[in-house]
């Protein structure tokens, strides 16, 4: 059997709020709000009893979401949102957008800070790293001209 498709990408923050309205900015839509709790959830994650509201966002063509999550209970045990790129593990969620200035522009209003720069990869894409809410690495990547055969940022 081979993978339908991926579903979500999850990321835990402090400030639930905070993050939805940035990814909102972004130009994700906020498809529901929930809270997840009990010990059902906890056989899932491997947690025990757990409390946690989730913000599921979806990106406009509705093939992907992420899921922002705020832990209630247990509390937080680890912290790598401002880990290097070249860090092992979770580096980075990818987006295209149609104008990267103006993604920087209205992002940079709620906190964004660009990593480096902004690139031009082989006249294919303008790509950039930014730091969003809580110091989380999202990757933008602008498209340039027409493509004959598809090419995903790197």
């Amino acid at each position: 059997m081979t993978v339908k498709r991926m579903d979500n990408v999850g990321i835990v923050v402090k400030d639930l709020d905070a993050a939805i309205e940035f990814f909102t900015e972004l130009g994700l839509e906020l498809e529901r709000c929930a809270k997840v709790e009990g010990e059902w959830a906890g056989r899932v994650t491997g947690l025990g009893d757990q409390n946690v509201e989730i913000a599921m966002m979806r990106t406009p063509d509705g093939h992907s979401r992420l899921e922002l999550s705020r832990f209630l209970s247990p509390p937080v045990v680890g912290d790598h949102r401002k880990a290097a790129v070249n860090s092992l593990g979770y580096l980075r969620v990818m987006f295209v957008v149609d104008d990267i200035d103006d993604t920087l522009s209205r992002l940079g209003k709620l906190g964004a800070d660009l990593v480096g720069e902004v690139v031009n990869y082989q006249d294919i894409y303008r790509l950039c790293y930014i730091r969003g809410p809580e110091g989380i690495l999202i990757g933008l990547a602008e498209q340039l001209g027409q493509q004959t055969s598809r090419t995903d940022p790197i």
